[in-house]
């Protein structure tokens, strides 16, 4: 699927693609990630803008998939294998 990385500020979140469900990444300046989370099509911009002032971050990484139920369960797999910082146990 399709990825993308942009600057974590509302011009660089403005240029991510809105036409398919994704799984974001906020990373740090250094590479690491802050927060990992999921968007429904249509809501991608939307959703990563609601953390924007909250969760530190230098870039935001996404990468598409062809439904939300993929999205979810790699949202799943990255949070196990990754344990970002702004992620709720448990949620």
């Amino acid at each position: 699927m399709a990825e993308k990385t942009v600057k974590y500020n509302e011009q660089g979140v403005a240029k991510l693609p809105d036409n398919k469900p994704v799984v974001y990444r906020i990373l740090t300046a250094s590479g690491n990630q802050n927060y990992v989370g999921v968007a429904q099509r249509g809501r991608v911009q939307e959703r990563v803008c609601e953390h924007l002032g909250e969760i530190p971050g230098a870039k935001v990484h996404i990468e598409q998939f062809s439904s939300i139920a993929e999205a979810k369960s790699e949202e799943a797999n990255v949070i196990s294998r990754t344990k970002p910082r702004y992620n709720e146990l448990g949620k």
